[in-house]
């Protein structure tokens, strides 16, 4: 990957269509690793799904990672950029501003997908172009607006602050989530005391700094399974004293081990498709 020319692309134009007998498009394509685009809004809000690959999605001050067990929902007129961590095949829903769903829900959100929601968007990005005249899909696009609602948030946000000494303290340990360094050794980044960052942080993030950080390393940590590293090479990639620690950390977010992490997404999936199946 070309970290100095990332592979840029456009937003699709199905997003600024402005059409009530149109409530539900879609659109979908295949993105090179480390492809990304410029920040910008839509009038559609927009759930993002890589069905393959991992995204990362940028509003504001906040970053929210994307594998494929997930969607992001991003309401219409919310700025943000979308970079593909590895090459990537999305496939999109964008609802027309006429339909307005998850309104209690401020900026963007990742979802849990349940195995409907996933034939869904599938099957929606089969039809394309027709979901304008085909009836069956104007349903099916209606049955799309119902399940949004109901999906869950996934605890895969990382949210950010507006203070310059806390925004360079959050780019730096972007940059290197593995610096192990205090709050302490670190203050010289930010130029500022710890005390003041620890009261940023916990202002402007609503987390202390070990709690953000930690968050930081697990996230990094999910795009680097979907790359396929191990438990160990993470681990230490990413500045815990050892590999079982860092499992530890994991497994307590998650509720599953590192390496076990897509198996158990999948394996949630499938239960969740028998529950439906008993209960018809």
């Amino acid at each position: 990957m070309d970290v100095e020319n990332p592979p840029f692309f456009e937003p699709g134009e199905t997003a600024y269509i402005e059409d009530p007998d149109r409530p539900v498009l879609a659109f979908g394509r295949d993105l090179a690793a480390g492809a990304a685009n410029a920040p910008h809004s839509h009038p559609r809000g927009q759930l993002l799904w890589a069905m393959k690959g991992v995204m990362r999605v940028v509003s504001g001050n906040s970053v929210w990672i994307v594998p494929p067990s997930h969607a992001v929902w991003i309401p219409g007129g919310t700025w943000h950029n979308v970079v593909t961590e590895t090459a990537a095949q999305t496939r999109n829903l964008y609802v027309d501003p006429s339909r307005p769903i998850r309104t209690g829900t401020a900026g963007c959100t990742v979802l849990l997908l349940t195995p409907l929601m996933r034939e869904i968007i599938l099957r929606l990005s089969a039809y394309a172009d027709a979901i304008a005249t085909d009836p069956r899909a104007q349903r099916l696009g209606d049955v799309a607006l119902d399940e949004i609602e109901t999906l869950r948030e996934a605890p895969l946000s990382l949210p950010g602050g507006h203070d310059p000494r806390l925004q360079r303290l959050i780019a730096h340990l972007g940059r290197y989530p593995g610096d192990r360094r205090s709050l302490a050794e670190l203050a010289a980044v930010a130029g500022a005391s710890p005390r003041t960052l620890e009261r940023l942080f916990s202002r402007e993030t609503g987390f202390t700094f070990r709690q953000w950080r930690s968050r930081l390393r697990l996230l990094t940590a999910v795009e680097m399974l979907h790359r396929g590293e191990s438990s160990t090479a993470i681990g230490y990639a990413l500045g815990y004293r050892s590999p079982s620690a860092f499992v530890a950390a994991f497994h307590q977010h998650f509720g599953c081990p590192p390496q076990s992490f897509l198996a158990h997404r999948a394996g949630q999936r499938r239960d969740q498709a028998m529950h439906g199946r008993q209960a018809d």
